[in-house]
């Protein structure tokens, strides 16, 4: 498209009082844009009108906004997105905020970012948004509490939903149970669970809007969001039954929990006796003897002999909190526990009843439950550890000794019946991947070094499958990438419905341990997340966390050297391949965070208004003193635009100074970063490449997964090419930073400002 660029800078907030507004107008004249001007109230209803005008009057296509945030005022400077590019210059927060006023300093670093912007202006375009008539159809794998209250959630809200169940029967792990704790104020009563189930089922089963396979499992799930294809096929090998076709837009996974390997707890006694049994053999217990309604006023009696129990003892994060079981909490254990003694104590009035845990937790107002347990006499709760456990067999007694963490000393306990609380382990598809398996797979080449697991090796999934759920036909693996401990992986905490499968959404005790009440509201998230993804996809717009980005990347296969570094590294699944190695991108599956674009060693992958020419432009435009005056290095500084470019503008509006040595480029993932940056930015004369991006690793908070770590993994490479060039490696830096790490900054940049001043001026400034 034509450049017709319209330049406008505020002198409002500040700005005209620390800058020479005029020297930014000669500067941004430089480029002989179609329109420059200054106005003191740039966001004001004159000031917009003015640019409004000039695209009007003037045919103004590219419009680069001089003065505050691009993360401010989006609202306000919202010209049409398909026809009008805009460009946000940030010299307040960026500038006149951190940087003394009226210095030659700070005005030169305003002149820089101008540039910069103008630059990019030139080279960016409009986005052309993929907008597709797309199939609007949720489906929902599993028919437990969960998967039932998502069904009913989507058809509510006026969409046709696939429900697919493996059993023959809904209601899922609660339906076998005989009452659940209350779930509503005073919380001080069991009530029977199948009441409110059955209703729901009722619901569900009548509704005109939910398709519903029961006895079925998924076969395989092909496409993208608004165009998944799903096999559906019989659950028994043996049913003749033909396989079902359904296109789909988007998928709420909610397969749920199954109780933790029992034989695993044979350090807690487990197989000693029959009468030591888990947490889930006691409900099931319980539901044998219940009877359905039948019988009302039973007892529950020991399995060895069939008598009537007078002592019990309850044993907490069985297996749960442990580095060698699960290492997380299970969350209901606790409650489980609380509401089965409560009912051994209604039906066998006589027991005693011994709670034997580490910490109780019982969230929110279920503390109430809690207090109601402690006045019991006859339940006594020791907090504690299991030392050792033993079977009297001629007694017919179990021998429990407990080392008391509270009053420190050694408790032994006799008891008739033992209830191991064993932990949740999510109905995954694929079993959890050691950080050691994980390491062999990553290092297993140079070519696959950093790439996630699953990605590294298209056999992998092959591997560690241990149950196919949903059975993708991704090139990176048949299930939803998963935590080390089986759960999908997600950014739990500004993301936690979404997985690694764009369109693909977890909900209820498959995400994370919770309790029917939590999945309930989960399966509402989830369900509102699918829909959002159709709907946005719909429109070409983009979901998580670039929220309504238009753009998506683009490939110039013709120059396509089949190397697969974008389909290993792309932390979404979003390239597949075809038999050579050539890309086959699935744009509707895109994250937009151009990861495939750092990757690609011929630069064949950008965006309209993001790629390796129009960064590398911004580097070039760049006015670098051919030598050091006052000790004025040039610091590159590649800030992620989801932590690291925030904590820069909280920074600005706490006003605290920050060298005037950096320039700071914003790129929407460290993992987008391209290495010919690197190489632009040095023979430009820069002096020093500081990266400042989200956290990676095991607890990693970046927002597209692993870019942050890719970016680290590729430093590796750079580094021995600056060795080769005799280019001192620390000339590059890469910075792990939260959005919250905003004071670190000054300290960080100055940190290694002094590094640089250290090492002398780059030696190639000035060729």
């Amino acid at each position: 498209m034509d450049n017709n660029v319209g330049v406008y800078v505020c002198s409002g907030c500040d700005i005209g009082k620390s800058l020479n507004v005029e020297r930014l107008i000669n500067t941004a004249n430089d480029a002989k844009p179609a329109v420059c001007m200054s106005h003191e109230f740039l966001c004001g209803g004159e000031g917009v009108s003015l640019i409004k005008k000039d695209i009007t009057e003037k045919s103004i296509n590219k419009v680069v906004i001089v003065a505050c945030s691009m993360r401010s005022k989006q609202d306000v400077f919202n010209f049409d997105p398909l026809s009008i590019y805009t460009e946000r210059v940030n010299i307040r927060e960026h500038v006149v905020r951190i940087s003394p006023p009226n210095n030659d300093n700070t005005q030169s670093l305003a002149e820089d970012y101008i540039n910069m912007g103008i630059a990019k202006a030139k080279k960016a375009e409009p986005p052309v948004p993929l907008i597709q008539d797309l199939n609007k159809t949720i489906l929902v794998v599993g028919g437990g509490v969960t998967g039932l209250n998502s069904a009913i959630n989507s058809a509510k809200a006026g969409y046709n939903v696939v429900l697919v169940e493996k059993k023959p029967n809904f209601g899922g792990f609660p339906y076998s149970k005989y009452k659940k704790w209350e779930t509503k104020p005073p919380f001080d009563k069991n009530v029977y669970i199948k009441e409110g189930l059955d209703r729901l089922i009722g619901e569900v089963e009548a509704s005109n809007n939910i398709k519903i396979y029961k006895n079925s499992k998924i076969r395989s799930i092909s496409g993208a969001p608004g165009r998944f294809s799903v096999e559906i096929e019989p659950a028994n090998e043996n049913d003749k039954v033909d396989v079902a076709n359904e296109d789909v837009g988007a998928v709420v996974v909610a397969t749920g929990w199954k109780p933790y390997e029992a034989k695993k707890l044979d350090y807690l006694g487990y197989g000693l006796s029959p009468d030591i049994l888990t947490n889930v053999e006691l409900e099931e217990l319980y539901s044998d003897l219940y009877q359905d309604g039948k019988n009302e006023n039973f007892t529950v009696s020991r399995k060895s002999n069939n008598e009537q129990v007078k002592s019990i003892a309850f044993i907490q994060c069985a297996g749960s909190r442990d580095e060698n079981h699960l290492p997380y909490c299970s969350t209901v254990c606790c409650m489980s526990s609380l509401k089965e003694a409560a009912l051994i104590r209604k039906n066998n009035p006589d027991a005693n009843i011994y709670i034997i845990y580490r910490d109780i937790r019982t969230l929110g107002e279920y503390e109430n439950f809690y207090r109601k347990m402690q006045d019991d006499e006859r339940i006594f709760m020791v907090k504690g550890v299991i030392s050792g456990v033993s079977y009297d067999k001629t007694n017919n007694i179990i021998d429990l000794n407990v080392k008391d963490t509270l009053f420190k000393g050694d408790i032994t306990l006799n008891v008739e019946m033992v209830v191991l609380a064993a932990g949740m382990v999510p109905n995954s598809g694929e079993v959890a991947i050691s950080g050691e398996m994980k390491a062999e797979v990553n290092n297993g080449s140079d070519e696959t070094q950093g790439a996630s697991c699953e990605a590294a090796d298209p056999d992998m999934s092959a591997q560690v499958a241990k149950s196919g759920i949903l059975n993708l036909t991704y090139r990176q693996g048949k299930e939803m990438p998963d935590l080390v401990y089986g759960f999908p992986d997600s950014n739990f905490i500004c993301f936690p419905y979404e997985s690694r499968r764009t369109g693909i959404y977890s909900a209820g005790s498959v995400r994370a341990p919770m309790d029917t009440v939590f999945s309930v509201d989960d399966a509402k998230g989830a369900t509102l997340k699918a829909i959002q993804c159709i709907e946005q996809t719909s429109k070409g717009r983009a979901v998580h966390p670039r929220s309504n980005d238009m753009t998506y990347p683009l490939f110039d296969l013709s120059r396509c050297t089949q190397c697969k570094r974008c389909t290993e590294e792309c932390p979404f699944g979003a390239i597949d391949e075809d038999e050579k190695g050539t890309p086959e991108p699935n744009p509707e599956r895109c994250r937009r965070c151009g990861v495939c674009m750092g990757a690609c060693p011929v630069r064949i992958i950008s965006f309209k208004n993001y790629s390796p020419d129009i960064v590398a432009s911004m580097i070039k435009s760049l006015y670098i003193p051919e030598e050091e005056e006052d000790d004025n290095y040039r610091i590159l500084v590649f800030a992620c635009e989801n932590d690291a470019y925030p904590a820069f503008d909280v920074l600005g509006i706490n006003k605290m100074n920050l060298s005037s040595n950096i320039r700071v480029i914003p790129v929407r993932c460290l993992g987008s970063i391209n290495n010919v940056w690197y190489a632009d930015a040095l023979s430009k004369g820069i002096d020093g490449i500081l990266l400042l991006g989200c956290k990676y690793g095991d607890d990693y908070q970046c927002h597209f997964t692993k870019g942050s770590e890719l970016a680290s993994y590729r430093m590796v490479n750079l580094k021995e090419t600056l060795t080769r060039l005799v280019l001192e490696e620390e000339r590059i830096k890469q910075i792990q930073l939260e959005f919250s790490d905003y004071m670190k900054l000054p300290e960080i940049v100055e940190d290694f400002v002094n590094t640089i001043k250290s090492l002398g001026p780059n030696p190639y400034k000035g060729f």
